[in-house]
């Protein structure tokens, strides 16, 4: 597209870039901008960088906006983009559903809590407790809430009554289907790990679309995306632009809530550290606060330190961190393979400098916290149905990390083949409890309470009676647009592991609790 004399229309909302790239913050200022616009709305971006004008226009094609003209008086250029087409525009302009305020992007103050409180005592987690792993899958209505809270057009109040309204539903099902430790499904978050960012100070989310300019090959990547299944206009990038801190809530606000529809134990997930690292180490914006991806774990280890007390000091039964890129680490190679889960720019060195690194950001969470009460999950990719474009290995590279690990309890993926012999597991600590994956979240066939009883015993068998949970393989709708599951067939399947757990705690003599 040529520039021209002058826009055909005036904008809703302008801001100035000043020289700043696509790749070096401009796209995080155009996101503030763009989100509060409904379609149709007109951005006006003022640019004194050659660059944007070369660049605009992938990244328009590819999150699905309109450049509609562009203009340039000497350094300085202006270009009028409008939030979805242009044809979505009425000739009154666009529909007002929301203020169009533009969030502030100034870096605020880091508060850090001068003491943290200490954990409530809860009951102990019997023997072949049923649970699932974290998420549920999200109704209709509650996608579009997420979607429009993203981007600034439903105040917090009304995302949460609606976000309760799903809970409530995530917390019935799980109910009928008898387990013993529920979830609220995760249902205000977008995803099971990109939410964090849109919580923390100082960090922004973006769509995964607004990383295809920062990547080398944006046409590639669009087409790994394509065949992997994911949704990258809806899924979220966490980007960081300052110095992270903590203040409000991850998750102890979802904790609060779901105690008051359930009398049963509550475990609540977060990402792991080195899963939170991975994915907000993006050298082209994160320089700009971090000189290093290990001073920005120093402030990822300090604010889920900080969540996870308050999470045992609310009375969460367990708090369980996921860590599935561990997987991806021990799987594929150093710095060229990329797996989307850790964001489009991230690199790593080789297996065992991360998983050394790894575990020793989720040791620094966990110190001084009860063992007991908490977890680590680990699977190999739950975005999509398909298996054959998700990651395969046993855990024998994976040893090392669970040996040392400091967490009461690991939640595995075992029931797919991909994830190899339980065998190799039998030489972990005595003392640390094994989450076994029974049934496949991603296959509508339903596993018969025999095949889960066989399965169970078997890990009976290598762990010890007193070691073993029954758990899904991983969730049922890891991100919020692409559940791998429905829920009735979620709420199937953990009733199946609930029947196959009271025959085994016949077998065993198991008193019910």
């Amino acid at each position: 597209m040529k520039p021209v004399d002058r826009h055909p229309f005036e904008p809703d909302v302008r801001f100035d870039g000043g020289n700043l790239d696509c790749g070096s913050g401009l796209l995080l200022l155009i996101r503030k901008h763009i989100d509060p616009l409904d379609r149709g709305g007109l951005l006006e971006i003022l640019s004194t960088d050659s660059s944007v004008a070369e660049d605009l226009p992938s990244w328009c094609r590819m999150t699905g906006n309109e450049l509609v003209s562009w203009t340039r008086e000497g350094a300085q250029a202006s270009f009028l983009v409008c939030k979805g087409a242009l044809r979505e525009r009425s000739p009154a302009g666009p529909p007002v559903s929301g203020s169009h305020a533009v969030p502030s992007q100034a870096v605020v103050p880091v508060r850090i809590p001068e003491t943290l409180p200490d954990p409530v005592p809860v009951p102990e987690i019997p023997p072949l407790s049923v649970m699932g792993i974290g998420s549920w899958p999200r109704p209709s209505w509650m996608l579009r809430a997420v979607h429009e809270h993203l981007e600034g057009r439903l105040s917090e109040a009304e995302f949460q009554a609606t976000a309760d309204d799903a809970v409530r539903l995530a917390v019935s099902a799980q109910h009928r289907a008898g387990v013993d430790i529920v979830t609220d499904g995760e249902q205000r978050r977008d995803s099971y790990a990109s939410f964090v960012g849109g919580l923390l100070d100082n960090c922004q989310l973006i769509p995964l679309t607004d990383l295809f300019p920062l990547v080398d090959d944006p046409a590639k990547f669009e087409k790994e995306l394509r065949a992997l299944d994911v949704p990258a206009r809806e899924v979220r990038h966490p980007a960081v632009f300052g110095p992270l801190g903590r203040s409000r809530p991850l998750a102890v606000h979802e904790l609060k809530f779901a105690r008051t529809v359930t009398d049963k134990p509550v475990k609540v997930a977060l990402p792991g550290p080195y899963l939170l690292t991975r994915t907000m180490w993006l050298e082209c914006v994160s320089d700009r606060a971090y000189d290093s991806r290990e001073s920005l774990a120093d402030d990822i280890v300090r604010v889920l330190r900080e969540e996870l007390r308050f999470l045992l000091a609310a009375g969460a039964s367990i708090v369980q961190f996921d860590e599935p890129v561990l997987t991806e680490v021990v799987f594929t190679g150093a710095k060229k393979s990329r797996s989307f889960m850790c964001g489009a720019l991230s690199e790593k060195k080789d297996a065992p400098h991360e998983l050394a690194f790894a575990g020793d950001l989720l040791n620094r969470v966990v110190a001084g916290s009860p063992a007991s009460r908490t977890a680590v999950h680990i699977c190999r990719g739950n975005w999509t149905t398909d298996e054959s474009v998700a990651l395969s290995g046993d855990y024998r590279p994976l040893l090392p990390y669970l040996a040392e690990a400091g967490v009461g309890t690991f939640f595995l993926e075992l029931c797919t083949p991909r994830a190899g012999e339980m065998e190799v597991l039998k030489g972990l600590p005595e003392e640390r409890r094994i989450g076994v994956g029974v049934v496949n979240q991603k296959a509508k066939r339903m596993e018969s309470v025999e095949e889960i009883v066989a399965k169970a015993e078997e890990a009976i068998r290598i762990f010890g009676p007193g070691r073993v949970l029954l758990n899904p393989d991983c969730g049922f709708a890891t991100f919020a647009d692409n559940p791998v599951a429905e829920g009735k067939v979620a709420e199937a399947k953990l009733r199946s592991i609930v029947l196959a757990a009271k025959a085994l705690k016949k077998k065993y003599q198991w008193s019910e609790r």
